[in-house]
């Protein structure tokens, strides 16, 4: 793959992790309740989502959701559920000052980092990135598996520290984690 190309979808990769979507809501509202320490597990399960969706990808089973509008919807659909259950919670409990060492225990990290995955790989927007855009950038006279994890791995980088990002601009600066 050429610098050029890596380049380019360096910057699209930029802006698509930037965009606030689901993961970014998600993210913002475990750090607030759960400090970041305990959200690094959800971005964590995030990252692994957006992993499972790219080697999905790269098998060519992620172009078949795409192509085929039930399957599609059907993850659509699930993932507005999602969302809509995590704003009917969010919604209904508020956002008080909460105390990151006592609220913590109301989670487990294991539930923390399944609740990252499910909303990774019912995100429409994942969906259609990691599927879509993926193969514009991938030069098929070419060797295709190292251009894929080249890829894969800086879209992973890129989400990652954009999730990272989002959990520690949203603690107070007097809170500890």
């Amino acid at each position: 793959m050429d610098i050029e190309v890596w380049i380019m979808f360096v910057l699209v990769a930029v802006v698509a992790t930037a965009i606030p979507g689901p993961a970014m809501l998600l993210v913002s509202s475990h750090s607030t309740g759960f400090g970041v320490a305990k959200t690094f597990f959800t971005i964590a399960g995030n990252v692994t989502g957006l992993t499972v969706l790219s080697t999905l990808s790269v098998l060519g089973l992620g172009s078949l959701l795409v192509h085929t509008p039930i399957a599609f919807t059907a993850v659509k659909i699930m993932g507005a559920m999602y969302l809509i259950y995590l704003g009917v919670n969010l919604w209904r409990k508020g956002l008080s000052p909460l105390n990151a060492k006592t609220d913590s225990k109301q989670k487990s990290v294991v539930s923390l980092y399944a609740q990252g995955v499910a909303v990774a790989l019912s995100n429409p927007k994942a969906i259609l990135f990691t599927t879509a855009l993926f193969p514009q950038f991938i030069d098929p006279t070419t060797n295709v598996l190292p251009q894929f994890l080249l890829l894969v791995l800086t879209f992973i980088s890129l989400s990652f520290s954009c999730l990272l990002n989002c959990s520690t601009s949203n603690v107070h600066n007097d809170r500890q984690f």
